[in-house]
């Protein structure tokens, strides 16, 4: 068969086409991976010198946002007893979007690979080794579902945070240990000292309150007298586990030594902060914990919140002269500037 030269000339011009075509595909496919190259090299760079679990679900958040909108990722580990949220959100928005996160956690209704949507909100979850144990939330913005890009990239993002979260969780056990009060598992004056100028500091940025509740037991050392110092650990035990149980996650909680303790509330007025005060002291004096048959252990709280224009050092002395009050008129109550 004879083939003519206009038939030549289109079937080489064809095939010269379709190998452009290929050789675009090939460079559309290395610019792809040069450019997700490109972000993991600044999430990695991100990541470098973070090293709690809390500093690197704030750096990936900060690295995702430009790429993909969101207003909350959250991390939690049912195994390991660790649950660390970030939210870009402020006020009614934030606690609301936390709310939400914190349900779908306890509630674990949320499988693997799928969403749900709540007023609004659609939330995400990936796992990183096994479905019960580990997982993000994704949270977006009201009415904004995730594309087929945005997974990809996340998919892609996840093989690195999941690494740099495993090195933040040994961290993390190194760290309680000098961090963690050894008798109650609260935290330590050092965490109070490394985490108060960061939520002041945060407070006064976005202009949302912060509120210091100060707490001292009464009739303390009447249990250690009269009942063994022994009997004493475990009343603190006890106590700091009704104060865990009454705080949130974004919260500070913390033993400052002996028996006083401390809780520096995050967007918290006063008002909302004397709602927590007086159920604590409720709660306390529900222990019915008694040194001898007329002296009963109680709490004394002293409660402020935070003034723009005070250091850290004229806040808690001015909650700890309010504490002195509480004590003063009759302790087991709950006393504010």
């Amino acid at each position: 068969m004879t083939i003519s030269t206009s038939e030549y000339q289109y079937s080489n011009s064809a095939g010269k086409l379709s190998q452009l075509a290929e050789i675009m595909a090939e460079l559309d496919n290395l610019k792809k991976q040069s450019e997700r190259l490109n972000l993991a090299n600044k999430l990695h760079a991100r990541m470098a010198g973070v090293l709690s679990l809390t500093g690197m679900i704030e750096a990936y958040s900060v690295w995702l946002m430009p790429l993909v909108n969101h207003e909350l990722i959250g991390y939690n580990n049912s195994r390991r007893k660790k649950r660390h949220l970030f939210c870009s959100g402020h006020g009614p928005q934030r606690r609301s979007a936390i709310a939400f996160a914190e349900q779908l956690f306890d509630e674990k209704s949320l499988a693997l690979g799928s969403f749900s949507k709540k007023d609004g909100r659609y939330a995400y979850k990936w796992t990183f080794e096994t479905a019960s144990d580990e997982g993000i939330f994704l949270i977006l913005r009201e009415g904004r579902e995730l594309s087929e890009d945005n997974v990809s990239l996340v998919n892609y993002s996840l093989e690195i945070l999941a690494e740099c979260l495993r090195r933040g969780l040994e961290y993390e056990d190194l760290f309680e240990k000098a961090s963690n009060d050894a008798l109650t598992g609260l935290s330590n004056r050092r965490v109070f000292e490394e985490r108060i100028h960061a939520m002041m500091d945060g407070a006064k940025r976005y202009h949302h309150p912060l509120s210091m509740i100060s707490m001292d037991l009464d009739k303390f050392k009447a249990i250690n007298d009269n009942l063994g110092h022994q009997v004493g650990d475990n009343v603190l035990v006890t106590v700091a586990g009704v104060l865990k149980r009454a705080v949130r996650s974004t919260d500070l909680l913390v033993r400052m030594g002996g028996d006083e303790f401390l809780i520096v509330l995050d967007q918290t007025d006063k008002k909302s902060a004397r709602i927590l005060a007086e159920r604590l002291c409720l709660a306390i004096d529900s222990l019915e914990i008694w040194a001898d048959d007329a002296t009963k252990l109680g709490i004394s709280i002293g409660l402020s919140e935070m003034k723009k224009t005070e250091t850290l050092q004229q806040w808690m002395e001015r909650t700890d002269d309010i504490l002195y009050h509480a004590k003063a008129e009759g302790r087991a109550r709950v006393s504010e500037s």
